[in-house]
C-alpha cells in the first residue's frame, strides 16, 4: 500500500506540475511509513503471540491512519495547494481501488480505508453536504460491513471444517499406511509407478526413490508358487480392468510377506487411460495361518507324520487306483506296548516327548520303502505300497520292533518300551480302505495276545476268532447279569499240619452251549472290556457269604485285578462286603499280582494303607512271574507270598534251578515275616521239596482240585485234615503210540504192544497180573533193546520203567506197519 500511496502522490504532481505543500507531503510520508508498517508490524505480532483482537485492532489502526494520511494530503493539496480537485479526486479514488485490491480478503479493512480516505476530504471541505455524504458513507459503509463480515465469517467457518475434514482424512490415510495395515500405488499409462506408500518400500527393504518409475510389477515375487497370481495381475493391468483382493506374494528378501491388493483403471476428462490407483493390504499373517491350518488338518502337530486323516487318503488313493495293480500295499499297525506305564508314571509331557522319538525312529527305519503316519495316542500306521514279499515285510516289521525297543533318554530318565505290529495285504487281505484297516487291526490284536513285542500277518481265523471273541463278550455280560458265574474253591492246606488253612476262590463259567470255559478264555475278555470290575465286586461278596457259613479258623483268598485295585471304591466294596457277611477281615485274603507296581505312585502306597486298615490279609500272587522288583517288598505290606507252579512243576527234575528259587523265595518270605503257599503241588516229591525248603502252605491236585461251594461245606463237614494223594513224582511227558515189542524174562518171550511212552517209561499192554518189581528185556526195534522193571499192573496193562533214558523216535521195518494199525484202531 505504501507504493500506491507513493504512486498517487507522484502521479499527481507530474499531471498538475506543481508541487504539494508542506502538510500534504507531511500527510503522504506518515500515509506511506504506516502503510510500510503493516508486515513488520504482523510478523511481530504473531512472533510475540499477540491475541487475535489486538492483532486485528492494530491492523485496523494502520490502515485507517495510512489511508487518512493519503486523503489529508490529497484534500490539502486540492483546498490549499495548487492542485485541480479533478486530478485529487481521481488520485484517490486509485488510491481507494488499490486499497480495495489489496485488501480484497478482509472486508472491514477495505471500508475502513475508503472512510479514512475519505474523511479527511469530508474534513477539509466542511460544507454540509461533505459530513452528510460522509455519514451516509460511513452508514452504509458499517452495514455493508457488518453483513460481509458474517458472511466472511460463516465462509470461513465452512472453509476451516472442509479443511479439517482433509486433513482428518489425510491424517487417517498417513495411520493407515505408516502402521502397516494397508498403503497405496499409482501408476501411469505405461504401469510404472508415480507414487507409493513408504511402509511398502520399507517392507520390501528399498527407498521410495529406487521405486518410483520402475514397473509395477516389480513389486513381487515372480516364482513358480505365485505364477497363477502374476498371470492374473498381468491379465487386468493389459486388459485395462479392475481387480480386488487379488493375492500376490511380495518380492521381500528378508522374510515371506503375501498381500491382498486392489486396482482401477484412471481416465482423464477425455477419457484417455491415465494409469492404474489402488490399494494394497498385508496377508501375510492370514496366509500362514492357512498354511497352518492346512498342515494341521493334513500333519500330526506333535510328531510332523501325516494324521489319520492323510493316511486314510493315501489308502484310499491306492485301492481305487484305476490300474489293478497299482492297488497293491501293505498295511502296517504299530500300538506301543507299556507306552500307557510311561504317561502314567513320567506325566504326558514325558510321553510326548517319547512319542516324538518314537516318530523319528519309525521314519528312519523304514525310510523310503513306505509312508509312515500317527493315527493318534500311540498308534501309527505304515503304507508299503506295491506288491512286497512277506519275508520283506516280516523282516521290515522285525526291524522297527527292533528299534522302538532300543532305551530312550526322557528328561535324564531311561525309558524302555516295545511295540507289536499286525500286518495286511491288499488285495489278498481286503480290496477297500476299511476292510484292510480292520484286517490289520485283528493282526495286531494277535500280536499282542500272542505275547506282544513281535508281529502277526492276518489270517481268515483271526476274523473268526474276533467274532467268536465278540460273540463270548455279549455272552459275558449275560452271564453277570443273570448270575452265569460261579466260585469254586482250592484248599490251601497248612504243610507242617496236613489241616485245612482256607480256599482260594476260582472263578468259573458253565457256557449254556459251550460248557465249561477256561478262565484263561474269558478272563482276559472281561480285563479288556472292564468288565472285570463287576466281577471281581460280586466274587468279593460271594467268598464273603461263603465265610459266614465256615469255621471260624478257615480264610478264602479272592483274586484282585490290576484295574480293580486301581478303583477308589475298593475299600468301601470290602468293607460292605465283611460287614453284610458279618466276618472277621482277616478272614478275607486279597490275592494281588505284581502287575499292580507298575504304576508304582502315591495311589498304590494309599491303597495299600486302606485295605490294611480294614484288616483283611494280602497276599503276593505269582511272585516272580511278572515285574519283579523286591524294592515294593519294603513297603507293601504282605501278608504271604505264594509261588508260582512254574517254579514248583519240575523241581524235582534232575538239573532244575527250581528248587533253588523256591529257596530263596522261602528265605526271602521268613526274613520279612510273611507266609509262603507253593501253587500246583502235584506229585509226593514236590510236597517233599516246598516242605523242605520251609513253605508254610500247599496248594494244588495233590490234595485236591477246585471244589464247588457245595462240595466244599461237605469238604469242611467231613473235618479239616486232608491226605495227599498222588504219584510218588511227576513223569515226563508221554507220546502216544501203538508199538508191538517182545519182552523176554527169564528167557520167556512175550509178545507185547506199548500204548504210550516217554524217555524214562511205557504202557505196556498184553500181559496180566504182573507182579511189580518183574524185570524185562524189551526188544523195541531189531536192533534197540532196553531193560525195564514193572512198577504197577491193573488187568492186562502195566507200567514199565527203562534202566536208561531212550529216545522216542525209533523207527523199524515193522514201524509203517504199526502206524497203520493204529490208524485203523482210531
Amino acid at each position: 500500500m505504501s507504493v500506491a500511496v507513493a504512486i498517487a502522490f507522484v502521479l499527481s504532481g507530474v499531471v498538475a506540475l506543481s508541487g504539494p505543500p508542506l502538510l500534504s507531503v507531511a500527510a503522504a510520508i506518515a500515509s506511506v511509513s504506516f502503510s510500510a508498517l503493516g508486515r513488520p508490524v504482523n510478523a511481530w505480532g504473531e512472533r510475540v503471540a499477540l491475541a487475535l483482537a489486538a492483532r486485528r485492532a492494530l491492523g485496523i489502526a494502520l490502515v485507517a491512519v495510512a489511508s487518512a494520511g493519503a486523503g489529508l494530503g490529497l484534500a490539502d493539496w486540492m483546498y490549499a495547494g495548487s492542485l485541480d480537485w479533478r486530478i485529487g479526486v481521481a488520485a484517490l479514488v486509485t488510491v481507494n481501488v488499490l486499497f480495495a485490491a489489496l485488501l480484497s480478503d478482509r472486508i472491514v479493512l477495505v471500508f475502513v480505508s475508503k472512510i479514512g480516505c475519505w474523511a479527511p476530504v469530508a474534513l477539509v471541505d466542511g460544507s454540509f453536504y461533505a459530513y452528510s455524504g460522509l455519514i451516509m458513507a460511513a452508514i452504509a459503509s458499517a452495514l455493508v460491513a457488518s453483513y460481509q463480515a458474517r458472511f466472511e465469517r460463516a465462509r470461513m467457518e465452512e472453509e476451516e471444517a472442509l479443511t479439517r475434514v482433509r486433513d482428518r482424512a489425510q491424517s487417517i490415510l498417513n495411520d493407515y499406511e505408516e502402521t502397516g495395515q494397508g498403503w497405496f500405488w499409482e501408476t501411469d499409462r505405461r504401469g510404472r509407478l508415480t507414487y507409493l506408500s513408504a511402509s511398502v518400500a520399507r517392507s520390501l527393504g528399498r527407498t521410495e526413490e529406487e521405486l518410483i518409475g520402475r514397473s509395477f510389477s516389480r513389486l513381487f515375487d515372480l516364482g513358480d508358487e505365485n505364477r497363477e497370481g502374476e498371470r492374473t495381475l498381468t491379465f487386468h493391468l493389459s486388459s485395462r480392468s479392475s481387480f480386488e483382493g487379488l493375492a500376490v506374494k511380495a518380492a521381500a528378501v528378508d522374510a515371506e510377506r503375501w498381500w491382498s491388493i486392489n486396482g482401477r483403471p484412471v481416465y482423464d476428462g477425455f477419457r484417455n487411460f491415465c494409469g492404474f490407483r489402488g490399494s494394497g493390504t498385508d496377508l501375510t499373517e492370514k496366509k500362514l495361518s492357512e498354511e497352518n491350518a492346512k498342515r494341521l488338518a493334513r500333519y500330526d502337530s506333535l510328531t510332523g507324520l501325516a494324521n489319520r486323516f492323510q493316511m486314510s487318503q493315501t489308502l484310499e488313493k491306492i485301492v481305487c487306483s484305476p490300474q489293478e495293480r497299482e492297488r497293491e500295499c501293505a498295511i502296517l499297525l504299530l500300538d506301543l506296548d507299556r507306552f500307557k506305564h510311561v504317561n502314567d508314571t513320567m506325566g504326558h509331557p514325558a510321553g510326548d516327548a517319547l512319542l516324538k522319538q518314537v516318530a523319528q525312529r519309525l521314519e528312519r527305519t523304514t525310510g523310503k520303502l513306505g509312508r509312515v503316519g500317527r493315527l493318534g495316542g500311540d498308534e501309527f500306521e505304515v503304507i508299503v505300497p506295491g506288491r512286497s514279499d512277506r519275508d520283506k515285510l516280516g523282516h521290515l516289521a522285525q526291524e522297527i520292533i527292533h528299534a522302538l525297543s532300543q532305551p530312550y533318554s526322557i528328561d535324564g530318565q531311561r525309558v524302555v518300551i516295545g511295540a507289536s505290529i499286525g500286518i495286511a495285504l491288499s488285495p489278498d487281505n481286503g480290496v477297500t480302505s476299511e476292510s484292510l484297516i480292520r484286517n490289520a487291526d485283528l493282526a495286531l490284536y494277535a500280536a499282542k495276545d500272542g505275547g506282544r513285542g513281535r508281529f502277526h500277518f492276518y489270517s481268515n481265523d483271526l476274523h473268526s476268532a474276533a467274532e467268536e471273541r465278540n460273540a463270548l463278550e455279549q455272552d459275558l455280560r449275560d452271564a453277570i447279569a443273570h448270575g452265569g458265574l460261579e466260585l469254586f474253591y482250592q484248599p490251601v492246606v497248612d504243610a507242617s499240619t496236613e489241616r485245612i488253612a482256607g480256599f482260594e476262590a476260582l472263578l468259573r463259567w458253565n457256557h449254556p452251549h459251550r460248557g465249561w470255559l477256561s478262565p484263561g478264555k474269558f478272563v482276559p475278555i472281561a480285563e479288556d472290556t472292564g468288565l472285570i470290575t463287576a466281577i471281581g465286586e460280586w466274587a468279593i461278596r460271594t467268598a464273603c457269604d461263603a465265610l459266614a457259613k465256615w469255621p471260624e479258623e478257615v480264610r478264602c483268598a479272592v483274586n484282585v485285578s490290576p484295574l480293580q485295585f486301581a478303583s477308589p471304591q475298593l475299600p468301601v466294596i470290602i468293607t460292605n462286603a465283611i460287614a453284610q457277611a458279618g466276618i472277621d477281615p482277616s478272614r478275607l485274603e486279597l490275592e494281588i499280582t505284581e502287575s499292580v507296581f507298575l504304576n508304582d505312585d502315591e495311589g498304590t502306597d494309599a491303597m495299600f494303607a486302606a485295605l490294611k486298615r480294614i484288616g483283611v490279609r494280602l497276599a503276593l500272587d505269582d511272585f516272580g512271574t511278572g515285574y519283579s522288583s523286591l524294592g515294593y517288598l519294603k513297603k507293601a505290606p504282605f501278608d504271604k507270598i505264594k509261588i508260582d507252579q512254574s517254579f514248583v512243576s519240575g523241581a524235582t527234575r534232575p538239573g532244575s534251578r527250581n528248587g533253588a528259587i523256591i529257596a530263596s523265595i522261602t528265605s526271602l518270605a521268613q526274613a520279612l515275616g510273611m507266609d509262603v503257599t507253593a501253587e500246583g503241588v502235584e506229585t509226593h516229591d514236590e510236597l517233599d521239596l516246598v516242605r523242605l525248603h520251609g513253605c508254610t502252605h500247599v496248594q494244588g491236585y495233590i490234595y485236591s482240585k477246585a471244589l464247588s461251594d457245595q462240595a466244599a461245606e461237605k469238604c469242611l463237614a467231613d473235618g479239616l485234615s486232608m491226605n495227599a494223594v498222588g504219584p510218588r513224582s511227576a513223569r515226563a511227558p508221554r507220546k502216544m503210540m501203538l508199538r508191538k515189542v517182545v519182552l523176554d524174562h527169564d528167557g520167556q518171550h512175550y509178545a507185547g504192544t506199548i500204548r504210550n511212552a516217554s524217555p524214562d517209561g511205557a504202557m505196556v499192554e498184553g500181559l496180566w497180573n504182573v507182579p511189580e518189581g518183574t524185570r524185562f528185556r524189551i526188544a523195541l526195534s531189531e536192533t534197540i533193546s532196553v531193560d525195564a522193571t514193572t512198577r504197577w499192573c491193573i488187568d492186562n496193562r502195566m507200567g514199565v520203567q527203562f534202566d536208561r533214558p531212550i529216545s522216542l523216535d525209533i523207527e523199524s521195518p515193522s514201524g509203517a506197519n504199526d502206524r497203520q494199525a493204529a490208524a485203523g484202531r482210531g
